[in-house]
């Protein structure tokens, strides 16, 4: 049986966030009720990867541009053309026999991607069915000036566009194997979001508070249920909670 042929970007691996205190991030997940994968030694920083089960959030205690967007494609190295074929422009480009080859470029907004050439934690026995305190994760939503310059270059990436929505905030979703996008008006939020949904998220939200946690009310140009919050994780990272209807 033959393979379907990889996506250029290779399959989505983490979103990677710098954060000040990889230890204080992780303990911060894990009341969530995220679970902790095991690391490699690839990075020279401190690292964690904490995880619900569909969504990995990579903690890199370093600077440099935060969140990326981590994928991981074997033989990255041997990839450099058909990304300049795709019309990317690398704003990093390690590849050699002596070090562990990576890639990145920003999409049109300026959100950057990074591709590797092997995974940097192991996998994690969690069934997709536990979700964390959050609820279901959802998608990662970026924003975006313009739904149809991001379509166009996503899209050759890997992902397939659906109908634009209007609620619960006007959005574009582009779907795939690994992980679903969304891009929102900067309107709505200026930085991206990492979105769940529960039809119980008021209760859940009760449970997030006795835990020390503050979440706090969805912005005005949100139009959710009565249970939606907003909670911001270490790195700055809004965590749109939302509130559905089943």
């Amino acid at each position: 049986m033959s393979r379907a042929p990889l996506p250029l970007a290779g399959t989505f691996h983490e979103f990677s966030v710098a954060v000040v205190d990889v230890r204080g991030a992780v303990e911060f997940y894990e009341r969530l009720g995220f679970t902790q994968a095991t690391t490699t030694d690839t990075f020279t920083h401190p690292y964690g990867v904490l995880t619900d089960g569909r969504l990995f959030i990579g903690l890199h205690q370093r600077g440099g541009p935060s969140p990326t967007l981590t994928f991981v494609r074997p033989g990255v190295a041997g990839s450099l053309a058909a990304f300049a074929a795709a019309g990317i422009r690398l704003t990093r480009c390690h590849t050699d026999e002596e070090v562990f080859n990576e890639i990145a470029f920003n999409d049109p907004f300026g959100h950057e991607v990074a591709v590797l050439e092997a995974r940097t934690y192991s996998p994690v026995a969690r069934n997709v069915t536990e979700v964390s305190l959050c609820g279901d994760f959802a998608e990662v939503s970026l924003p975006a000036g313009d739904f149809s310059v991001a379509q166009a270059f996503w899209e050759p990436l890997g992902f397939v566009a659906a109908e634009e929505a209007q609620m619960p905030y006007p959005h574009l979703t582009l779907t795939s194997d690994h992980l679903d996008l969304a891009f929102h008006p900067r309107a709505v939020c200026a930085g991206p979001m990492l979105v769940f949904r529960a039809a119980d998220m008021a209760a859940r939200l009760e449970v997030l508070r006795s835990r020390g946690l503050a979440p706090e009310p969805v912005p005005a140009t949100v139009h959710a249920g009565a249970g939606s919050a907003l909670l911001e994780a270490p790195g700055g990272t809004p965590l749109l909670l939302l509130e559905t209807s089943d």
